[in-house]
């Protein structure tokens, strides 16, 4: 298959261009929001804690705080990237662009893990101010931050044809990235839920995804390394190929 790499290039370049435009919003903000989280959960909330699972209690917080920005961040610039050029009608212009399906869903995806990515690397560095912030397993730590940051990218996506308003679009990440990220073990060991609410922490993914990183950077695990793995994979295939066939049918961007 012939690739339009003029073409694909340029949409890549148009969907930086877009976290460059309104960098206070798509960088900035996230990163204070860690700051202050950094702040109150890592060092006042964290002196009365002390140790957990073997590690200070900032060290074990800190891989939640970064996998959280990268899920948000990816998820939001996807998924508001594709809402707002179906909202304006310049999704047509895309369409009819001579790129195929597969090139235009990884322009998007391609600017949603660079927001990804981006945002967790500031976050890193600001936690170095606090902590050591320790890389011990360095694929692991750039495989679930990358692999991560393509589901929810491609879960933005999803969202992004399914809204019909605004508000639509905020749903996924206040009734679901936020609550399953705080029950998935971002502040918290699994141990220390109570006992009849440790199987939902277990049937979480996102516990997957939060765990995966902390034991990528801190050694630290309480889940199957390898259901985490296979479900990531498993991930990125299944919505991989639901995006596409879903741009394929042309599910709300043709009429």
């Amino acid at each position: 298959m012939n690739v339009n790499w003029i073409g694909l290039q340029t949409f890549v370049m148009q969907e930086l261009l877009r976290i460059k435009r309104v960098w206070i919003q798509t960088l900035v903000t996230p990163w204070i929001s860690a700051l202050l989280y950094i702040l109150i959960f890592g060092q006042i909330v964290g002196r009365r804690i002390g140790m957990i699972s073997g590690v200070t209690y900032i060290d074990f917080v800190v891989p939640g705080l970064l996998m959280l920005n990268v899920m948000q961040s990816a998820f939001g610039h996807s998924s508001s990237s594709l809402y707002f050029q179906r909202f304006a009608r310049h999704i047509e212009e895309i369409l009819t662009a001579p790129l195929s399906y597969m090139e235009i869903i990884i322009g998007y995806v391609t600017g949603a893990v660079v927001r990804g990515l981006s945002v967790a690397a500031g976050v890193y560095v600001i936690a170095l101010f606090f902590t050591v912030t320790t890389v011990e397993h360095l694929f692991l730590f750039v495989f679930y931050t990358i692999s991560v940051a393509l589901i929810f990218s491609l879960l933005g996506l999803l969202v992004g044809l399914w809204s019909e308003g605004f508000e639509q679009l905020t749903i996924p990440q206040t009734f679901i990235i936020m609550p399953l990220t705080f029950l998935g073990g971002l502040f918290t060991s699994i141990h220390m839920f109570p006992e009849n609410m440790q199987w939902f922490v277990r049937i979480n993914p996102f516990f997957y995804f939060v765990d995966g990183l902390r034991y990528s950077m801190i050694g630290v695990s309480e889940s199957n390394q390898t259901i985490g793995l296979i479900l990531i994979i498993g991930l990125v295939v299944g919505l991989g190929f639901w995006v596409w066939y879903l741009f394929k049918t042309g599910y709300k961007i043709r009429t």
